[in-house]
């Protein structure tokens, strides 16, 4: 009885779990440095990401940059696998190396060419004491041969006389070792002559090429290889101002270009 009345003890409650944890989690990292590390993690694969993206993008401007550079003609020669250099074509198996290698070697090969024309023409000219009358020069363009109006044609004519045919046939024996297409460029100087025949030195420049055109074909070169031009006065190698350089202007050139050579070469 003595039990039943003494008062019944209110029961005692638990502490809370989630008290206990934080106290004992008292000395670790907080909760939101796990979210941090997430973010961290996320933007370090974003950059990584990015940085590749903009070292493929260098390297497709680095290959137009290229493209653009053999399309302009700073290389000659467009790459191999380029159409005119403007359209790459990243399937083609043959390295970038070995297509510049390609290219070297046909450039070696054209100037071993010009160089060929250069020593043959000088050796014509040497032999049968042409100095003065014909000279013969390398250049950017090509092997540029030069041949005095003097000797080909009268003042304000575009017929070819005795003597410079004589000297064109000598030529023509040089000319016909080579398989690569001629230009032929008349020029003047800038005295004006007003005829029927020649209205300005335009006409005057490009009667006397095409004068010189006919008698290669007549010597047997091939027609489809040669193209005949006139600049009248307006490419002069010397001054205007006296007469020896006005003898100077006065000129036809029989030019092998370089491109033109290079493109036999590749066939």
């Amino acid at each position: 009885m003595a039990e039943e009345g003494e008062k019944e003890k209110p029961p005692v409650l638990a502490q809370p779990v989630a008290d206990e944890e934080e106290g004992e989690g008292e000395g670790g990292a907080p909760k939101w440095m796990t979210t941090f590390a997430d973010l961290m993690t996320l933007l370090l694969c974003f950059f990584v990401l990015l940085f590749a993206m903009s070292t493929i993008q260098d390297e497709v401007f680095k290959e137009i940059i290229q493209s653009l550079r053999t399309a302009l003609g700073v290389q000659t020669i467009p790459e191999a696998g380029t159409r005119e250099g403007l359209i790459m074509d990243p399937s083609s198996p043959e390295p970038r190396e070995r297509q510049r290698e390609a290219v070297d070697e046909l450039g070696a090969m054209v100037q071993k060419e010009v160089e060929e024309i250069v020593s043959d023409v000088r050796e014509l000219v040497l032999f049968n004491r042409l100095g003065g009358m014909v000279d013969v020069r390398e250049s950017d363009v090509g092997a540029v041969i030069t041949i005095s109006d003097m000797v080909l044609f009268r003042s304000g004519e575009a017929v070819m006389v005795p003597e410079g045919a004589e000297i064109m046939g000598k030529l023509v024996e040089v000319l016909k070792q080579f398989r690569y297409p001629i230009r032929v460029v008349g020029h003047t100087d800038t005295v004006p002559i007003a005829t029927a025949q020649f209205p300005s030195n335009w006409e005057l420049s490009t009667a006397r090429a095409s004068q010189v055109v006919r008698f290669l074909i007549d010597r047997g070169l091939n027609p489809l290889m040669l193209t005949a031009q006139g600049f009248g006065e307006y490419r002069p190698v010397d001054t205007n101002d006296n007469a020896q350089g006005r003898a100077k202007n006065r000129r036809v050139e029989v030019i092998y270009e370089r491109a033109s050579i290079g493109d036999v070469l590749r066939q």
